[in-house]
């Protein structure tokens, strides 16, 4: 029963549940499985059985299982904030602070009637590309439990790659979410700035943090995205549009009819004279995934984004100095871990011995990055120039659809990542190469425009992501597109991509892929 149950994707569980299995017992077979695996994933922070099984049982009570996304498991990235739950933004300055109130996203998610199975891990604050930077554990990749799987969200995609969850929530300011799904073989989409509400998570970067959806298959991406999505009063920077219809475009894309779709391959990212840092394979699964779109009626063209180029340097200033504005609240002061509250300290001193204890090393780094370049005398050169280089990014997506740039495309693309997952701890020493592993997702978070992440396949033997870019509020052109890939893909192989991932109760974490 638990391993049929944690090899189905949530449209499967959807299935089941009306057909009349229980939530409980859906619930109970990612719980045993969590219990059996996540000692080596590492993929949690928390998670409560009892309180889960509760749930559960009041769903099937209420007899609404397997109605919309009644009774399914869900998993929540620890930026999350849970009423009641211990939420810590995997650092240590939040260690056993249980919030008084619901994010949005979590709380339109209880509203569906969903079954949260837990808070998984990520780098503190969201500040890392591979997970290794949270202040509790590291999460190692199902693939290969000797590699990363991606940052900051490298929870909630090892949860979903591992069996341990249906799905999961993860943000993305830079790319936090496509780069994990791209590394785990799975679909990661960041929805269009402002779609969905950031009310209740905890911030980073404020112009560029979104929620969204990790997911096996691109329907079940859609299903949660639009579970979460649309306006929020409570959310200054949402927008007030209505959801789109994303489930009912995935749908639309299977069918793998991209006839007078024109697609745009980004020259700035892996192409000719952009290749450094690319590994080869990543590079000819991706051509292959080109191909296939051509295959299904798509025209396909080389597109030109030159700002591109300084999309790393630019997101390495504005999201540094929103941090360091964002990260001021914690102070030792309103909430958790508090230093040197002995009497013999002042507030000043209490700050300081919270903060120097309370914060990781990369989140001080990019604090002081972000002070710096907001200081007087600095803040034009730095912060200033980098947002001056945003809007030229911005303008590099506008031309590409409107057509000023040679494009006149409906969507771009390129890899997520420049490479595969790399081993563990090889580039802990070297910030400026993690950084890098952002490299193709940074411009679509600069932009504020959608952006998704599907598997196209493996090199030396561990998954390579294929990014979709859509102007703003298109994200279920996105779906559409990854969906008519997913599709092409396993009719070519014989086979879904999602049977091999390593998910199988019977085999050890990181079996056969």
């Amino acid at each position: 029963m638990s391993t049929s149950f944690t090899a189905m994707t949530v449209s499967e569980l959807q299935d089941a549940l009306r057909d009349g299995a229980t939530s409980a017992d859906v619930t109970r077979s990612y719980l045993d499985r969590i219990e059996a695996e996540d000692g080596e994933l590492g993929a949690y922070l928390h998670v409560d059985p009892e309180a889960s099984l509760e749930r559960a049982a009041a769903v099937d009570a209420a007899g609404t299982a397997g109605t919309g996304l009644a009774g399914v498991p869900v998993a929540l990235k620890d930026v999350v904030v849970t009423e009641g739950i211990p939420t810590t933004s995997g650092s240590r300055i939040l260690e056993g602070w249980k919030p008084p109130y619901d994010a949005t996203v979590a709380a339109r998610l209880a509203a569906a009637d969903t079954v949260l199975l837990g808070k998984t891990n990520m780098d503190e604050f969201a500040m890392g590309s591979s997970t290794e930077n949270s202040a509790y554990r590291v999460t190692r990749n199902p693939w290969n439990p000797e590699r990363i799987p991606g940052g900051s969200s490298g929870g909630s995609s090892a949860a979903v790659a591992g069996g341990l969850a249906p799905w999961a929530i993860g943000t993305d300011t830079g790319g936090s979410i496509r780069q994990p799904a791209a590394l785990t073989g799975l679909v990661g989409h960041k929805p269009t700035y402002g779609s969905v509400s950031r009310y209740g998570l905890i911030a980073f970067s404020s112009s560029l943090d979104q929620a969204g959806p990790m997911a096996r298959t691109v329907l079940d991406a859609a299903l949660l995205h639009e579970a979460i999505g649309g306006h929020d009063p409570l959310d200054s920077t949402s927008i007030d549009a209505p959801v789109p219809v994303l489930a009912e475009c995935a749908r639309r894309g299977a069918e793998g009819d991209l006839s007078g779709l024109k697609v745009g391959v980004v020259r700035e990212l892996g192409g000719d004279g952009h290749a450094d840092g690319y590994e080869p394979g990543v590079l000819a699964r991706v051509a292959e995934a080109v191909a296939l779109l051509e295959s299904m009626g798509a025209e396909v063209r080389e597109v030109s984004c030159p700002a591109f180029d300084l999309a790393l340097p630019a997101y390495y200033l504005i999201a540094p100095s929103e941090a360091s504005s964002n990260l001021s609240r914690f102070d030792g002061v309103r909430f958790g871990l508090r230093v040197g509250d002995d009497g013999d300290h002042d507030l000043d001193e209490v700050m300081a011995l919270t903060r120097q204890r309370g914060f990781g090393a990369e989140v001080k780094r990019r604090i002081i990055l972000g002070t710096y370049a907001l200081s007087s005398g600095y803040y034009e050169a730095y912060y200033g120039q980098a947002q001056k280089v945003r809007t030229l990014i911005s303008r590099d997506f506008s031309a590409a659809w409107d057509g000023a740039a040679g494009g006149g495309v409906d969507v771009l693309v390129s890899p997520t990542t420049p490479t595969v997952a790399f081993p563990l701890g090889s580039r802990v020493d070297d910030p400026v190469a993690m950084y890098a592993a952002d490299l193709c997702t940074l411009p679509a978070s600069l932009a504020g425009v959608p952006a998704i992440s599907v598997p196209c396949g493996l090199s030396d033997g561990l998954p390579v992501g294929f990014q979709i870019m859509a102007p703003a509020l298109a994200d279920d052109r996105c779906y559409q597109v990854a969906a008519a890939l997913e599709a092409a893909q396993d009719a070519a192989r014989g086979s879904r991509f999602l049977d091999q991932l390593p998910r199988r109760a019977a085999q050890p974490v990181g079996g056969a892929a």
